[in-house]
């Protein structure tokens, strides 16, 4: 989510410029405020941001200036280390949230905000928000990754069903391959600055299901390497499908389209049936809506959660989601920040279509589709083992750095062993 490739929206409305808050404009309380905010989400999806908000603002009397960019990885640092950063950020990845909280650029939650956290959210979605002790913002939308997503007409003409282990996936791929003498699979890495980033999605799944939630947290914590043996075998499990020509890419060429494909075009040859199977998070539902896809079970997509690594394995989850940030503590930055991490936020933004939330004050008869609806029963469901993307828990030089760029190198065919030692050196020293 935190990498959607389109055109930044332009910061307007702000007098004192990027990241100034525009403070009383009219004099006293009721006088107009505003408080910036910058991320990833742009165009239709900053629009319906901005419409999430609105009638707090006028409640509020603070004027809520968003700014979309995506730059914003490489730009959030440059900004607060420049001494212009915006008054709240809303941050794709809890490594870099982390790293700035480290380097006393973020301000501690203020008590409101520290509440409706304990409120709302597990202890897990706490846990990413935390420094030596210290809660330094709250979670605002998440979405679940995971999801092969598949063509039914096509799974019920050849009578295909879907698989329950990594062994029955690989078996599928192959039968589809043999049914229809094509590739089973679309699969695109492209994503402008931030290419690379859907193939990290499809490693963190596979470390998961197949090493467990010790192994996981570890490898996040750089406590197992990129070049250990369990890491290496995740990726040579993946590359089974993702290095194998006969097996992808599905209306774009062979493995070596896969880095200069957008990720959001897998969506045409899903919605037309030139596709069979692709690798997304939900929010690929709204490409293939735009594709002309009806997704429904019946219809013309639906989407399997990736099986448990072995027969009859618990259900493990990937997911993402952003995390809100502040760079000050005055009163209006304080006041949206409460606000966003409220239950009446996300309700309203969730009513709005198109996304979900982790929080727990969720309605989720408000999700806007069965596969958001499913999401949120996932996300909501205690017996679920969920883990927020690894990509996004390492610091942000390895996570949305040497991560990847060793996945575009890969499927380029640089060898593996020299992969995981690239990747692996952008881990910082102590």
């Amino acid at each position: 989510m935190g990498a959607l490739s389109a055109t930044a929206l332009a910061l307007a409305g702000c007098s004192g410029g990027p990241g100034v808050s525009g403070g009383d404009e009219g004099g006293g309380s009721e006088g107009e405020q505003s408080v910036t905010v910058y991320g990833t989400i742009v165009d239709a999806e900053a629009e319906l941001l901005e419409e999430s908000w609105a009638d707090w603002e006028e409640e509020s009397g603070i004027d809520i200036v968003y700014e979309g960019s995506q730059e914003f990885e490489a730009q959030i640092a440059v900004r607060a280390q420049g001494g212009n950063p915006p008054d709240l950020a809303i941050f794709p990845q809890p490594g870099l949230f982390t790293d700035l909280a480290a380097r006393d650029y973020l301000v501690p939650a203020s008590d409101g905000v520290v509440s409706n956290v304990e409120e709302y959210w597990s202890e897990d979605w706490a846990g990413y928000l935390t420094y030596e002790d210290e809660i330094y913002g709250a979670p605002l939308m998440a979405n679940i990754k995971g999801w092969i997503w598949y063509s039914v007409p096509a799974f019920e003409e050849n009578g295909w069903e879907t698989p329950t282990s990594w062994q029955g996936m690989l078996d599928l791929t192959e039968q589809i391959r043999e049914d229809t003498d094509q590739p089973p699979w679309c699969v695109g890495f492209g994503s402008d600055a931030a290419t690379g980033w859907p193939g990290t999605d499809w490693i963190e799944d596979l470390v998961l299901r197949s090493e467990g939630t010790d192994t996981y947290d570890d490898w996040v914590a750089n406590e197992v390497p990129f070049t250990d043996d369990a890491i290496k075998s995740a990726f040579e499990d993946t590359g089974e499908i993702l290095l194998d020509d006969q097996y992808v890419n599905a209306s774009f060429g062979g493995v070596n389209s896969i880095d200069s494909t957008p990720f959001g075009d897998v969506a045409i040859p899903l919605a037309s049936g030139d596709c069979i199977l692709s690798h997304q998070a939900s929010f690929l539902e709204g490409f293939l809506i735009d594709a002309g896809a009806e997704v429904a079970e019946d219809g013309d997509v639906w989407a399997f959660m990736m099986p448990p690594y072995e027969e009859g394995g618990e259900t493990a989850l990937t997911g993402g989601g952003e995390l809100v940030g502040a760079f000050n503590d005055d009163e209006a930055t304080v006041q949206v920040q409460e606000y966003l991490s409220s239950a009446e936020w996300a309700n309203s933004r969730v009513a709005l279509t198109g996304v979900i939330s982790a929080n727990s004050g969720l309605d989720p008869s408000l999700a806007s589709s069965p596969i958001l609806e499913e999401s949120v029963a996932l996300l909501q469901d205690p017996e679920t083992t969920f883990r927020f993307d690894g990509s996004d828990l390492m610091p942000g030089a390895v996570g949305s750095g040497t991560f990847w760029q060793g996945m575009r190198d890969w499927v380029g065919g640089t060898e593996l062993d020299r992969v995981l030692e690239q990747i692996e050196s952008g881990w910082p020293s102590e």
